[in-house]
């Protein structure tokens, strides 16, 4: 039997909630306003809309009673194609280069964050002082202090925050989780979470220039280190550079390490985490283009693997979630899930294919809390993406150190002081990180 999407969520919620991180605290049910009838308009704005942000605000707005009234990014030239397809849908909204501008609009009530990873701890924090709702791109932040801060901000202002994560609306995660739930697989040792992308061509290094006509460069960078303009750092590669992002671990890793967490109960508190990868293909970029990570748990282990300019890797995926058990060996991804029995213990389950929209589903699930108010109904609340995020951080952590590294949850730090320095990241431009 499938679970309910309320008992699933009251059950991962739970689940995914470490102390040491985050300390107990009781949402209330009504996030500070009042509920919001079916017939009330939502006015939503997007902030970001190069990539993801795009896609997102197009997903909300197919709910009844939504509409977008305004988008913002650093690119004119961005900003004025994007504002140039909803005009030719008959959606006319006004255009913002300044996010500022944009919170402090009182006709909107809800904001999407698009923008580069070292932008969404700010911006969603002032989002919700500024009374707005949020739905936040994943990953939640750039360092382990940003996923804090940004927990803290949405318990301090009660705001509706829907991380990207939006495999937990996906019908065949969630019966995965079911499954993995009934224990027929027996005893899990080790889960498997892996990403092998062909993202074309190499990224080669490339001489500084200055920015293109249009670009505010300088609220691009917003709190990131002053640099010079590099083609490499704007766009969709600034995810392979320290500064904005951290690669793939926390780019598809939010995503599939989210599963492993929730499938095995676990927490961003593994006891030791070691990681090793280099540079075999992206020359001009930072963050490793292969990497294998060993997160060490009581009883089990969580390993990350992910290697860019292949397609295809364990069991013939592109990337996955697979649980090893005495049993057998359930595998999930993006277009469903099975399971491999080991010889004759257990019975097999032939793919289950999915058969939803992820991001329709999870957009919708926003718009609905938004309504209701019921933060607990929330598919990925900020706390779910704050784990994944720190799990995240902590693994490029340990690459970045060359180091094993041993976690302190007590204390909140590990045991090695060049990996306490990266636990948060500078902020410049006159930019100061939201209090947690």
């Amino acid at each position: 039997m499938t679970i309910s999407r309320r008992k699933f969520i009251q059950t991962t919620t739970a689940a995914t909630t470490g102390a040491a991180f985050f300390p107990a605290i009781t949402e209330l049910a009504h996030a500070g306003k009042p509920f919001r009838a079916a017939a009330d308009k939502i006015r939503v704005a997007a902030i970001g809309i190069n990539s993801m942000g795009w896609a997102d605000i197009n997903a909300v707005i197919k709910n009844p009673g939504v509409e977008c009234v305004a988008l913002c990014d650093a690119d004119r030239n961005v900003l004025d194609k994007r504002a140039a397809e909803f005009a030719g849908k008959g959606i006319q909204v006004k255009t913002y280069a300044d996010y500022r501008q944009v919170l402090d609009n009182k006709d909107i009530d809800a904001v999407v964050i698009g923008t580069p990873d070292h932008w969404h701890c700010l911006m969603m924090a002032e989002a919700c002082e500024a009374g707005k709702d949020v739905y936040v791109e994943k990953p939640i932040g750039n360092s382990i202090a940003e996923c804090r801060s940004m927990v803290a901000a949405q318990e301090r202002y009660k705001r509706v925050v829907q991380v990207g994560q939006w495999q937990r609306s996906q019908k065949h995660f969630r019966d995965a989780v079911d499954f993995m739930y009934s224990g027929k697989l027996g005893k899990i040792g080790l889960v498997k979470v892996w990403g092998y992308f062909n993202y074309g061509n190499p990224i080669l290094k490339q001489p500084d220039t200055a920015a293109p006509a249009g670009v505010d460069y300088n609220m691009w960078l917003g709190p990131a280190t002053k640099r010079p303009f590099n083609s490499n750092r704007f766009h969709g590669s600034f995810r392979w550079f320290w500064d904005y992002a951290g690669g793939i671990m926390t780019d598809w890793g939010v995503h599939l390490l989210d599963y492993a967490l929730l499938g095995m109960k676990a927490t961003a508190e593994p006891r030791r985490v070691s990681a090793n990868g280099t540079m075999l293909r992206n020359p001009g970029a930072e963050t490793p283009d292969t990497l294998t990570t060993l997160f060490e748990y009581e009883g089990f282990n969580i390993q990350w693997e992910h290697v860019i300019g292949y397609g295809a890797g364990i069991y013939n995926r592109q990337h996955g979630i697979a649980f090893l058990g005495e049993n057998g060996t359930l595998i999930v991804d993006r277009n469903g899930w099975e399971v491999v029995p080991y010889e004759k213990r257990m019975e097999a389950v032939m793919l289950q294919k999915s058969s939803d929209n992820g991001l329709d589903e999870h957009a919708r699930n926003f718009v609905e809390v938004i309504r209701s108010r019921n933060l607990g109904d929330l598919h990925a609340p900020i706390r779910v993406g704050a784990e994944v995020a720190i799990l995240s951080q902590m693994g490029n952590i340990a690459y970045r150190t060359g180091s094993t590294l041993h976690w302190n949850a007590q204390k909140g730090e590990f045991d090695n002081a060049a990996a306490n320095k990266l636990i948060a990241n500078d902020y410049h431009n006159g930019y100061k990180m939201p209090r947690a």
